[in-house]
């Protein structure tokens, strides 16, 4: 055993040295390249490329082609690009169609065309290229969008141009649509943060009977009414390629341009080819937004909509708004700081830096009202108008306090505002203006939206500084404009407590609250 142990010493020993012969041979050859300096290129290796620090615009190109479509383009680094149709459409213009038409699109996205059969083929070419698709509809926009390899640029593009004009519509489809349809209404109704219904209610109430207070998600009643000419005649009147902007991220804009060229322009919608799909009796409606103002309730119990082992408490829902202003106004940045600094969120929702645990509706309203479940302030901004809300939330036996404590904030709104809190709501808004333009998806709805409304893109430095001229001044000006406007009530739940219409009206237009010292009790005074 020890000769055994004595020779595979040995062996190793030889091992041993002969790498390092091995090694140190290895090293004299090198010896070679010991004169040159440090500062020379070394031989035989591709000359390098320093990067250079340059000042990059990202101006956004925007070209229109022969039949209308406009194409717009955003460089971004990446072997990845995001691309879609944005189209002037959406439930505001459907005054002369069964309210739910958009709802209806939104499911059918990406479905079967004259060229592809089924959503699963449309998804199989998309895998090719690890891409993935997506339609999302709003009151005032349609869009289809994907995200692909550069490689599948023209094979998205392709797929674009059928979904947007030559979608192919079955009876079979459109019994699909309506099962979706009614399962998304079951569950807006049972979930137990009706955050969605009370984005309804509060528009309805805003414009009561037009343009933006046409329902979004369609009404029950309209599940059955609403057909393959019906959505044909809607697609025919909207969906044409001068109420189109095709939007592409992270490619050369010639490129785009090119391609758009051959794909969009040569090809024709489904409805001219075969007339007989479309009414011809139905028009485009684009008639301007009129804020009313007005109430919207629902009266339900509320009290077993959540069950399970940690129930959600019984809540009721109110929302309480006033006509603020367009995304074309010259008010709008300041109605934009104006709700970051109201802020708000959830009684219950876990803070950190950039959380806006210092906005006025978290430490006037729930750090003082423990009885409260959520306050939020909101701005829904569009093309013409826009509604500046409060949605709240608390036990059906407060909501009387509920609405006093919303409309005391709103009161003191143009009342003496702080640097600090200026400077932190401006602050806040412009990292969460550069936050969300970090990826390819928010840009690209950005740069969309943008060219479909007003033709053009102003880039993110504009937005920071007009964000920076904003003054205390104003926030107030704004703000007591916003206060002479009629107010839009929204209430959902348990309503016993609710007080009438008349007296919000009331309270708004004298500008100050009466209560007594007990209706305002509180944990933290």
């Amino acid at each position: 055993m020890a000769a055994l142990l004595s020779t595979c010493v040995r062996g190793c020993c030889r091992i041993s040295r002969a790498r390092k012969l091995q090694l140190r041979k290895f090293s004299a050859s090198q010896r070679l390249n010991d004169d040159i300096g440090l500062d020379q290129p070394l031989p035989n290796f591709p000359e390098l490329k320093y990067a250079v620090a340059s000042r990059e615009t990202y101006d956004t190109p925007v070209t229109t082609l022969e039949n209308g479509l406009r194409v717009a383009s955003q460089k971004m680094f990446g072997h990845f690009c995001t691309l879609g149709v944005l189209i002037d459409s959406g439930s505001r213009y459907e005054v002369a169609y069964p309210s739910g038409i958009s709802h209806f699109i939104e499911k059918l996205g990406f479905c079967s065309t004259t060229k592809y059969q089924s959503n699963d083929e449309i998804l199989q070419v998309l895998a090719s290229y690890g891409g993935v698709c997506d339609c999302q509809v709003s009151r005032d926009a349609v869009i289809y969008a994907l995200s692909i390899e550069n490689e599948g640029i023209e094979k998205g593009l392709d797929i674009l141009s059928e979904v947007a004009m030559r979608p192919v519509i079955s009876d079979e489809q459109i019994d699909y649509c309506r099962m979706a349809v009614a399962f998304d209404l079951e569950n807006i109704e049972s979930s137990p943060q009706p955050d969605i219904l009370m984005t309804e209610l509060i528009h309805a109430a805003a414009y009561r009977d037009n343009t933006l207070g046409l329902p979004k998600i369609c009404p029950k009643e309209n599940i059955d009414r609403i057909d393959t000419k019906s959505m044909y005649s809607f697609m025919k009147n909207f969906h044409d390629p001068s109420r189109m902007v095709l939007c592409g991220v992270g490619m050369e804009h010639d490129t785009l341009v090119e391609m758009a060229r051959d794909i969009f322009v040569k090809k024709t919608p489904i409805w001219k080819e075969n007339p007989s799909l479309v009414d011809p009796s139905k028009s485009i409606d684009n008639s301007v937004s009129q804020y009313t103002g007005g109430k919207m309730l629902i009266e339900k119990d509320l009290s077993n909509v959540s069950q399970g082992p940690n129930p959600f408490p019984e809540l009721a829902h109110l929302v309480i708004g006033l006509e603020s202003c367009s995304h074309n106004d010259d008010d709008f940045i300041a109605f934009c700081v104006l709700n970051m600094m109201l802020g708000g969120g959830n009684a219950f929702s876990a803070g950190g830096p950039g959380k806006g645990m210092y906005t006025r509706l978290y430490t006037n309203v729930l750090n003082r009202h423990h009885w409260m479940f959520g306050c939020v302030a909101m701005n829904h901004v569009y093309e013409d108008s826009g509604v500046f809300c409060i949605m709240s939330s608390a036990h059906p036996s407060q909501l009387e306090e509920l609405a006093l404590v919303v409309l005391s904030e709103f009161l003191r709104t143009p009342e003496q505002i702080s640097k600090e809190e200026l400077d932190r709501a401006k602050k806040q808004l412009q990292s969460l203006l550069m936050y969300n333009l970090e990826t390819r998806p928010m840009v690209f709805e950005d740069v969309g939206r943008q060219v479909l409304s007003r033709g053009s893109r102003n880039p993110a430095q504009f937005y920071l500084q007009e964000i920076e001229k904003v003054q205390k001044e104003d926030l107030q000006r704004v703000a007591k404009k916003m206060l002479r406007t009629k107010p839009s009530v929204a209430a959902y739940g348990t309503l016993d407590k609710l007080p009438p219409y008349e007296k919000f009206q009331e309270i708004l237009a004298e500008g100050k609250i009466i209560r007594n010292r007990k209706s305002f009790a509180s944990l933290f005074r």
